[in-house]
């Protein structure tokens, strides 16, 4: 007993109480999910949810929500199908990679490693190859999110996979897309129609070409949008006065192995089908060795922009000077 008591003693003269964790990360119950870790500062939290795949459950700027988390979720312990909203992160490309559960919808493991920050591990997937490894930092002040992915080859063989981020926002509002470089696609986008059929001369009164950027202003005839753009950022605008930033590097020298070659999707369906718009950066192939391992950070951010009557040249010009403002 004696031995015990020293024991305990020394664990609190070094490490603080019992279960103490880093400044600026909480613990708290999302729904009926337990123990999930928040990051914080003064003006912004990010909750973090393990228990099915490793993603993020609620990124809020003045308790002001960015992310869509299906209230069904709640029967994530006895549901035969496991919902997975908000802030998701995936490997692809889409239509070549097989099943996934150990990296989707079972239960990853969370630590957290320094303040605001938190790493998320899955488990080893055979089907795939790889473990997957998630490092979030929340910077110390603003809404900063650094959401680092590694894909990591436990395999004997080389893999070939690519970062894919579907990321679920709040439904109705704007996305705002860069067009920047001359796009290999006519209209600037192509649009998915279902049995693998690509239209890659869309025309939608619901996307419109203003200045040089291309906007998603609601629900299109097909919900799957693609994109090629190499700016390395893009936007949405949502109706509760928040804009939400995602930022990224691109790499024009390398090959994008989407089958149309995107660096962006937008998935916008209908409200009735789910309240929710996709947001997906996706990342350029990877040549991963036995034993190798590759990455991609996605930088996401939230400002505070009353939502406009009229997205005009003004605006999309204020709108980009500011989010060049931001520091990664």
């Amino acid at each position: 007993m004696q031995r015990i008591l020293l024991l305990v003693t020394f664990l609190l003269l070094t490490n603080g109480s019992a279960g103490e964790l880093p400044d600026g990360i909480r613990t708290r119950t999302v729904l009926n999910y337990p123990d999930c870790l928040e990051l914080f500062n003064d003006t912004t939290s990010v909750t973090l949810g393990h228990h099915v795949g490793g993603r993020v459950l609620s990124f809020q700027l003045n308790g002001k929500e960015a992310l869509y988390l299906d209230p069904a979720e709640s029967d994530w312990k006895t549901a035969k199908r496991k919902l997975v909203t908000a802030g998701r992160f995936d490997i692809g490309p889409e239509y070549k990679i097989p099943k996934r559960d150990a990296l989707w919808i079972r239960p990853w493991k969370a630590k957290p490693i320094g303040p605001r920050a938190v790493r998320m591990n899955s488990a080893f997937e055979p089907v795939t190859g790889v473990r997957l490894i998630r490092e979030f930092r929340l910077s110390a002040k603003g809404t900063h999110l650094s959401c680092r992915q590694i894909i990591r080859n436990e395999s004997k063989t080389t893999r070939h996979w690519c970062h894919w981020s579907r990321t679920f926002a709040k439904h109705g509002g704007i996305g705002i897309v860069p067009v920047g470089q001359l796009s290999k696609f006519p209209n600037n986008y192509v649009m998915y129609e279902g049995r693998g059929l690509i239209n890659a001369r869309p025309k939608d009164n619901n996307i419109q070409l203003v200045d040089n950027y291309l906007l998603v202003k609601d629900v299109p005839k097909f919900p799957k949008l693609g994109f090629d753009s190499m700016v390395g950022w893009f936007a949405y605008q949502m109706k509760h006065d928040l804009l939400f930033v995602k930022k990224y590097d691109t790499f024009p020298n390398r090959p994008y192995n989407e089958v149309a070659g995107l660096t962006i999707s937008i998935w916008y369906p209908p409200s009735e089908k789910i309240d929710a718009v996709e947001l997906e950066p996706i990342g350029p192939m990877n040549n991963i060795p036995s034993g190798g391992q590759a990455e991609f950070t996605e930088h996401w951010y939230l400002l505070e922009r009353d939502y406009p009557k009229t997205v005009d040249k003004a605006y999309l010009k204020t709108i980009e000077k500011r989010i060049h403002q931001l520091h990664d």
